[in-house]
């Protein structure tokens, strides 16, 4: 029975697998079972054995990789790190993300975040809100991150920072190479964290210095 089950696990990561690559490059609504099928070289008919629709395949996609995700998110959150470090590496999981499979980045931003039906059916997009704004909050909390920005309002735009850059390299451009990838994860980081950073404290005893060099000048 448990080889029967894993047998069942591969054919099913098989289909998905094959389903990535179809919808990837000839589009989800030009896609049909049986291209998937034949991608992942089985019978026509198997497919149903594992989802009911082409629907149900794409939705499997999206949710199996935000999944994944946000175990990655999580992991860098429960860390006992400096806010700015487990905010670089969420920056990292997610833009080296093109770089383990394009493919599915593809599918993701054409076919998948842009579907109001799928939006309306997860939770797991607000759950990634959810972890960003603790990582923001926490460091607040530490004195690391200025605390007079709403760390909800925070998260929201490193998440629309990263999505940008990813629909960027589906829809405009994909990144070149490597160094690229890695630009793109420093810029987003320096401007998040920068702007994020909490002022030094005031030393007093510097203040009266310069207000009495002023004074004397």
């Amino acid at each position: 029975m448990a080889a029967r089950a894993n047998g069942q696990r591969d054919t099913r990561r098989l289909l998905l697998d094959a389903a990535v690559r179809v919808f990837a490059h000839k589009g989800y609504d030009a896609c049909r079972v049986s291209d998937i099928a034949r991608e992942a070289g089985v019978a026509h008919g198997l497919l149903y054995h594992y989802f009911d629709s082409k629907e149900e395949v794409l939705e499997t996609i999206f949710r199996d990789t935000w999944a994944l995700m946000l175990a990655a998110v999580r992991s860098v959150e429960e860390a006992d790190e400096p806010a700015r470090v487990r905010l670089r590496k969420v920056i990292a999981i997610v833009l080296r993300s093109w770089e383990l499979d394009p493919d599915l980045i593809r599918v993701v931003v054409r076919e998948v975040t842009r579907s109001p039906h799928l939006q309306r059916e997860v939770d797991e997009v607000r759950e990634a809100f959810a972890a960003l704004e603790r990582i923001v909050e926490r460091g607040q909390r530490e004195g690391e991150f200025r605390d007079d920005v709403d760390a909800g309002l925070a998260s929201r735009v490193l998440y629309g920072a990263l999505d940008q850059i990813l629909t960027g390299w589906v829809l405009v451009r994909p990144p070149e190479s490597d160094e690229e990838v890695k630009t793109a994860e420093r810029v987003v980081y320096a401007l998040l964290c920068d702007g994020l950073v909490a002022a030094p404290a005031r030393d007093p005893a510097a203040l009266l210095q310069r207000g009495q060099t002023r004074e004397s000048a």
